[in-house]
């Protein structure tokens, strides 16, 4: 594992929910990682997983029907979960920020991207609003928004989707945070301007030095973007191994499963015929409804009848490599 000190470290972080009949269910069940200044660790998996709900228990963001079971989330020397909303208003949106997946739902209609951006500086930097909106022209260049001052004084609506993407990661990037979480920062983008995303964040990244949690359920992304990988499955956390390793021999099945599912510009087919993709069957199973045992033993090509009653540990089975799988053995 990397042996710098990590900024957040989060360990055996559950986050339960009731149901309307009196059942409780784990969104988020037991998930340790670690971000590192400066690096990026990536949260992969289908939706429902517990990619988002992990990343707002973070900034204490869940939902009032929700409720944190046990764990801690250590940033720098505070244990968030210790904190009330009033403690936490100096940490979120200045020391740990986060883009949410969806720039047009994420920001106020009713108000101008100006008084929306410097909102964060004027509260948590005590700046005067004509220093806070310069600082803000200057973020909106660096993130190149043409015509920045024009901007301020415009609506979400009056924006593009890869604009008002940009508009969010100055906002989350204004107050120069030590942590990023970036929720799905190029859904709904054309291939184009998800690039330019992608580079802009890899840019700011190298000159604030800031740790970014990336959540995607887009492996092209991962590969371009992450130092670390951590699987997510059904609330769990089923394999973490530096990106590199992850990509060269995946070994949890679920894993497997996602990259056999991506298409292949080097595949081979006959007659000319387009090849179809490899499918996983089944879907991820409801958090009131979890089968005993492994929760992908139900969809996994490899399952035993172990699988079916007993749920694997995660430990290490290569350098650097952790899986939670029964048929996955250690290596020497």
């Amino acid at each position: 594992m990397i042996k710098d000190k990590p900024i957040l470290s989060v360990q055996n972080l559950t986050v339960n929910f009731d149901a309307p009949d009196g059942r409780v269910g784990a969104a988020v069940d037991e998930v340790s990682f670690k971000v590192f200044p400066g690096k990026t660790l990536a949260l992969v998996g289908e939706s429902g997983c517990g990619k988002s709900m992990t990343a707002l228990s973070i900034l204490g963001l869940i939902p009032s029907t929700g409720e944190i079971g046990n764990g801690t989330i250590q940033f720098e020397k505070l244990n968030l979960l210790d904190l009330d909303s009033s403690d936490l208003y100096p940490i979120r949106g200045n020391q740990i920020s986060m883009i949410f997946q969806e720039p047009m739902t994420s920001l106020n209609p009713v108000l101008t991207v100006g008084r929306q951006l410097t909102e964060a500086l004027v509260f948590h930097h005590k700046l005067p609003i004509n220093e806070a909106e310069q600082k803000i022209l200057q973020m909106l260049d660096r993130v190149h928004i043409p015509e920045p001052r024009t901007r301020l004084k415009q609506y979400p609506h009056q924006m593009s989707g890869g604009m008002r993407q940009r508009i969010m990661i100055a906002m989350a990037l204004s107050c120069s945070p030590k942590v990023l979480i970036a929720d799905e920062p190029t859904t709904a983008l054309d291939v184009t301007i998800q690039a330019q995303i992608l580079d802009l964040m890899i840019e700011l990244q190298e000159e604030f030095n800031t740790a970014i949690i990336l959540i995607t359920h887009d492996l092209g992304v991962v590969a371009e973007m992450a130092d670390q990988v951590a699987v997510m499955y059904s609330g769990k956390v089923v394999e973490e191994a530096p990106v590199i390793s992850f990509f060269n021999n995946a070994l949890h099945p679920y894993s497997r499963g996602l990259m056999n599912s991506l298409p292949r510009l080097d595949s081979s087919s006959t007659n000319n015929a387009p090849e179809r993709l490899i499918e996983m069957p089944g879907v991820v199973p409801s958090i009131f409804s979890r089968p005993k045992g492994c929760s992908f033993a139900p969809r996994c090509p490899l399952v035993t009848n172990k699988c079916l009653s007993v749920e694997p540990p995660f430990e290490k089975k290569q350098h650097d490599h952790y899986v939670a799988c029964w048929e996955i053995k250690r290596s020497a």
